[in-house]
């Protein structure tokens, strides 16, 4: 395992706006399989980072490989057709459909024909499907509200299941825990550890450290664009630079 090509390496990357370096010459690796979770400030280059890695923000400098295949600056729908899905800290669904119908685009998308060969079921019934599997209740009429009127936790839920519905072979989950009540938290930390079961890669952005120290087997820090960390969660809680810098303001 060791000697196998990451599914995600990145290396130098840099992004500047104006006069702000909000992310400086970072670099990562993602092995196949592996949970990688990001944590540090607010305002520290977190989701600029992996804007950059999905194509919505385009670098200044340094690169990004996925699956061995320079991917930089390359649009959002190549990424994701190559394989690559995330989520949104702020969801924008389609506020208007039914929860179960916001899936009919990703299940209709070039990634999923090019997966199934064209074969696609009833995709009204794999949405429902999928919406089960991040805890939409079957007996329930949840699934066929608007999207608009659902609460916070069912969101977060729904805009897992869009990111699920592309098969990715690597998911970005960026603060996919933000909002949510403690029991909500607690529910979807199942629906991660089984998606790792079935051997997804995973990187997660997140501030609820407890639940991510948990579930991750790396975890990198970034403070001012700049990656000051990384290692397993233990050895991360203890560098000096990290309660400096992120901890120190959280910490009790």
């Amino acid at each position: 395992m060791s000697g196998a090509v990451p599914i995600l390496s990145v290396q130098g990357l840099l992004k500047t706006f104006g006069g702000v370096t909000a992310v400086s010459s970072v670099d990562l690796r993602v092995k196949k399989g592996e949970l990688l979770g990001i944590i540090g400030p607010n305002g520290s280059g977190k989701t600029t980072l992996v804007n950059l890695i999905s194509g919505f923000v385009k670098p200044n400098g340094g690169e990004v490989l996925f699956k061995g295949k320079d991917i930089t600056g390359l649009p959002p729908y190549r990424i994701v057709g190559m394989g690559m899905a995330r989520t949104f800290q702020m969801v924008k669904p389609f506020y208007q459909l039914p929860a179960f119908k916001n899936l009919i685009v990703p299940l209709c998308s070039p990634r999923i024909k090019a997966v199934l060969g064209g074969r696609y079921g009833d995709r009204d019934a794999i949405a429902l499907d999928l919406l089960e599997e991040v805890g939409f209740e079957r007996d329930s009429n949840v699934a066929y509200k608007p999207a608009g009127s659902l609460p916070q936790g069912y969101l977060k839920r729904l805009e897992l299941a869009k990111a699920m519905a592309l098969r990715p072979d690597l998911l970005i989950l960026d603060e996919l825990f933000s909002g949510l009540s403690l029991a909500e938290v607690a529910s979807i930390v199942p629906i991660i550890e089984k998606l790792r079961f079935q051997g997804k890669t995973i990187v997660m952005i997140e501030h609820r450290l407890k639940e991510l120290f948990r579930i991750a087997d790396r975890i990198m820090v970034l403070n001012f664009g700049m990656k000051i960390a990384e290692g397993a969660a233990g050895d991360v809680m203890a560098s000096e630079a990290v309660k400096k810098a992120y901890l120190g303001s959280e910490a009790g």
